[in-house]
């Protein structure tokens, strides 16, 4: 197999379980819009997975800079630069304290990276199929 193969499976890879982690945390902020869960646990779980979650990102994203492969770079280049923001402003944590005034904004960021994270994890799918197609 050659570079581009791997790169696209490792891709699908990473998207998928960035795709599952959205599909958490969207669990999670319907869990606690229902009352099931507590701010403070909320945060507790939910805390700790936003910077490998992002840090995913940024590492497939780097991966198809350094490759040379500019589409699918740019196609990353919008939630790259939020992330990034958001790590470098300090906004990428919860507090419990504020959670439920900021519900409706992380629910629509966690649908909004949901739906990002489905519509790259086919766009990887069909290039990987492309590559290994192209192999032979």
């Amino acid at each position: 197999m050659n570079g581009e193969s791997w790169l696209f499976i490792l891709a699908v890879v990473v998207n998928a379980v960035n795709l599952f982690s959205q599909v958490f945390f969207t669990i999670m902020y319907s869990d606690l819009e229902c009352d099931y869960i507590n701010p403070i646990e909320l945060c507790n779980k939910l805390n700790p997975w936003f910077i490998p979650e992002a840090g995913l990102h940024a590492f497939i994203s780097i991966l198809f800079l350094v490759n040379g492969y500019w589409f699918p770079f740019v196609l990353n280049l919008p939630l790259l630069a939020y992330n990034v923001n958001k790590f470098i402003g300090k906004n990428h944590l919860l507090d419990a304290t504020e959670i439920f005034r900021t519900l409706s904004k992380h629910k629509k960021e966690s649908f909004l990276k949901l739906g990002f994270h489905l519509l790259m994890f086919f766009f990887y799918l069909y290039r990987m199929i492309m590559a290994l197609v192209n192999e032979n």
